[in-house]
């Protein structure tokens, strides 16, 4: 009788199959087998097509070392390695056949001995959830411990965390380190580490590379395309997640990557940056949480904007369509009254772009200036909206004013 964590072999009327026996997830009916093979994909084989089922090997419950103090090496600079959960540091859970956040980062030091020939590594867990579970709390504790690292002599430091929302801790990061003296990295994984295809080895590795670079920058660090060749270095205000599971799906939105690095190669530095102890260290991490983010679509209703007024919010950022807009002509769904009654009541509205690409502008259409003239909303330009969100938020948290910045001027042919 095989439990979770043997390594099977089942065989069905058309198909043999080898891989690890999960407990069946809750989720699915009895008549379910669910093995992990070797790929890391999870597979349900239904019970009646199951000819035989035979246990290779009995699981093996994995335990952690003592594991003695690393060894430090003159020469090599020290980077602190800081881990906040995600799919980097999962592992299978088998009594459900999911991954959970359970490896530290003291475990990929042991899993990574590359790591040692780039850097002295500083390994600590800070905490260990899956990113969609970040709160603005969270990023607040990211900074504390990456500056905490820093004033104790760090040459650079590299976070670990799920990718879901890493574009928003990246925003937060640059937001609130308003000076930085050395690299900060924040690198993740796509595939979780216990997968053959897993791309956190890598991901890691060139992270420490780029802790150890002359770009003082918060900047993140994954793969540049689908193969093991490079990983990209990107400015984590102009970060996004583009893709659901590709191992490239970090891409820079309106800029170039800082620079790309290979696991066999140096940093090369492709943009301007600041160089490292070009600036001390500065953080402010005030955050006010009554902020939100608002999708415009249409049909959407302008009365959400009152429930964030009746709430105590102090500001939105409204991801708008293409150069700003929202809803104006329609009497029923013009969100033109909606924003007079908040900015009213003294909300700040930020206006960005749902489209990620280009800026938006408060001049072109006269509904545009309606939105930045007769009602003072923000046009941050081609800042991405989750940025946004992170600006308004530590803006209002520091008790700052959010400016709509200078935009260039279009062709006559947009212009009204």
């Amino acid at each position: 009788m095989a439990v979770p964590g043997d390594l099977v072999k089942v065989t069905t009327k058309d198909k043999v199959y080898e891989g690890r026996f999960l407990q069946r997830p809750d989720l699915l009916e009895g008549k379910y087998t669910v093995i992990k093979l070797s790929s890391g994909y999870n597979v349900g084989i239904v019970n009646s097509d199951i000819t035989s089922l035979e246990v290779l090997q009995a699981h093996m419950p994995v335990t952690k070392e003592s594991g003695a103090e690393s060894v430090f090496q003159e020469g090599l600079p020290t980077v602190a390695l800081l881990s906040f959960g995600g799919t980097i540091s999962s592992k299978v859970d088998y009594r459900t056949g999911g991954t959970y956040a359970d490896y530290t980062a003291d475990d990929f030091v042991k899993m990574c001995p590359e790591l040692a020939t780039i850097a002295n590594i500083k390994a600590r867990k800070v905490m260990g959830i899956m990113s969609e579970d970040f709160t603005p709390a969270d990023w607040k504790s990211m900074a504390d411990a990456v500056a905490e690292e820093i004033r104790a002599g760090a040459a650079g430091v590299v976070i670990t965390q799920g990718t879901d929302t890493l574009h928003f801790s990246a925003a937060a990061l640059c937001t609130m380190f308003t000076s930085l003296p050395v690299p900060v990295v924040i690198t993740a994984a796509q595939r979780s580490i216990d997968r053959g295809s897993s791309d956190a080895f890598m991901n890691l590795i060139c992270a420490v590379k780029a802790a150890t670079s002359d770009m003082a920058h918060v900047m993140t660090c994954l793969h540049g395309s689908i193969n093991d060749d490079y990983c990209l270095l990107i400015d984590g205000s102009r970060v996004r997640k583009m893709h659901t599971s590709r191992r490239d799906a970090f891409r820079p939105i309106n800029a170039t990557p800082l620079g790309k690095v290979a696991v066999d190669g140096e940093v090369e530095i492709l943009g301007d940056y600041t160089a490292r102890g070009t600036h001390e260290l500065a953080v402010d991490t005030s955050f006010e949480e009554k902020v939100a983010l608002l999708y415009v679509y249409p049909g959407a209703d302008p009365g959400v904007l009152d429930y964030y007024v009746g709430e105590g919010y102090k500001g939105v950022v409204i991801a708008a369509t293409a150069l700003g807009h929202v809803p104006t002509e329609d009497s029923s769904g013009s969100f033109i009254p909606a924003i007079k009654r908040a900015r009213e009541a003294g909300l700040t509205i930020v206006v960005a772009s749902q489209t990620l690409y280009g800026s938006v502008h408060p001049h072109v259409y006269s509904n545009l200036r309606k939105l930045s003239l007769s009602l003072g909303c923000v046009f941050l330009g081609d800042v991405l909206p989750e940025a946004a969100y992170i600006r308004l938020g530590c803006a209002l948290g520091r008790g700052e004013a959010l400016q709509s910045p200078e935009v260039r001027s279009l062709p006559n042919e947009f212009l009204n």
